[in-house]
Parts: structure tokens; sequence; C-alpha cells
């Protein structure tokens, strides 16, 4: 080719002798997962220890904002599963939140973590930050986008994952 461009996406080199490229290529989901992870943590801890949220009305409770939102999210049949336990849908979330961050900061089960992550922004984008106009003002969409290469990918590197399948036995070809 006489063009300038790189058309090829790994290293001609083997072994130790890779360049910044393949370096960061290598690691490029590793920061995707700290964030994703920290801030689900951060989610699920955060409704947990809010007082208010766990309730099923008054100011700042998960009932409150559900009726608030059940008009104008797109699957209002979500929100009305939601109100018939409002506390305990909150508890869901919740916990689900810190199963998903837990997973994806430690790279343990990784695909199913980012997977849990998914669904859970795909039903806050259904309900909740439906109406957010215009549709970028909205969080949801965008973690739900962000999850996409962990569901893909999983966690390679630096984590519980890539640990055991090192310690697995390789028998014959992989196939």
């Amino acid at each position: 080719m006489t063009h300038g461009m790189r058309t090829d996406t790994h290293s001609p080199h083997s072994g130790g002798d890779r360049d910044w490229r393949d370096t960061a290529t290598r690691y490029a989901l590793v920061p995707l997962r700290i964030f994703l992870g920290i801030t689900f943590i951060y989610a699920g801890l955060d409704k947990l220890t809010d007082s208010a949220f766990m309730k099923d009305a008054g100011a700042g409770s998960i009932g409150d904002m559900m009726r608030g939102v059940r008009d104008s999210s797109a699957v209002p049949a979500l929100v009305d599963m939601a109100l018939e336990s409002p506390v305990a849908f909150g508890y869901a979330i919740a916990l689900g939140e810190l199963a998903v961050g837990i997973g994806t900061l430690l790279g343990l089960l990784t695909r199913l973590a980012a997977l849990g992550g998914a669904l859970i922004s795909l039903s806050l984008w259904l309900t909740v930050s439906w109406a957010a106009d215009p549709y970028y003002y909205g969080n949801d969409l965008p973690y739900l986008m962000a999850w996409i290469p962990l569901v893909l990918a999983g966690a390679p590197l630096l984590s519980v994952d890539a640990a055991l399948r090192a310690r697995r036995p390789r028998t014959g070809e992989y196939r």
C-alpha cells in the first residue's frame, strides 16, 4: 500500500517486543471496568444508605420517583411492576448495582456482571430517563453503551476471570 495509514490491528512483533499501541489495546477496557465498577458500587450503596429512598412514599422515595416517571416512560408496564412493591424494587436495583459493580471491578464473571449492568441501565433508560430531552441529557443510555464492550470482551487482564483461566490445565487443542 502506498498510503500512510496503519491498517493492521496487531503488532507483527511476537513475545516481549510489543509497542505502546499493543499495550494500550490490551489494557483499553481496564479504565472502563474501574469507572463502571466504582460507579455502580457507589450507586448501590447510596441507595441502601439513603433512608428516604427506600420508602413507598415521601420526598426522595423510590415510590414517588416511580410514580413521577410512570406516564413519561417508554414502557409504563415496567414502572407498574415496580410500583407493586417499590421498596422491594429499590432493594433489588441497589443490590443488583452492588453485585454488578463488585463483579466488574474484580473482573469476576465479568461478562455476566456487564450484562446485568446493561440490563439495569436499559431498564432505567426505558423508565426513569426516557423523557430526557434532548436524549443525551439522560445518563442511562451512555451507561448502557459503556457496558457493551465488557459484555463482548469480558475482562481478559487484571481480573479474577483471567487468573482462573490461567490456572486451568490446557489439554488438547482449542476448539
